[in-house]
């Protein structure tokens, strides 16, 4: 069994090799934190566009319930119309 001692080439190999490590963990870090930020605008902009939605989604029913309101009125005088029409003939 042959032991191996660590010479200096090797330990500044080592050396480097853990401040490469070093570095690429910071980069990770950063793109995960880019990443995480990301995902909050994301996550903000999503609950923004759901607002605008239920909002126009409100005023969509509103709008649908004056139109039916609208319809009756008008079938209301519609018949009022046909009514005094048909009388008018009938004299």
């Amino acid at each position: 069994m042959t032991v191996q001692r660590w010479n200096d080439e090797m330990l500044d190999d080592l050396a480097s090799i853990v401040t490469e490590l070093r570095e690429s963990i910071t980069e990770v870090r950063e793109s995960i934190t880019e990443v995480k930020d990301s995902i909050d605008g994301l996550r903000v902009t999503a609950q923004a566009l759901l607002q605008v939605a239920a909002q126009n989604q409100r005023e969509m029913e509103l709008i649908k319930q004056r139109q039916a309101e609208s319809d009756q009125r008008f079938n209301i005088l519609l018949e009022e119309v046909r009514y005094l029409t048909r009388g008018n003939r009938d004299d």
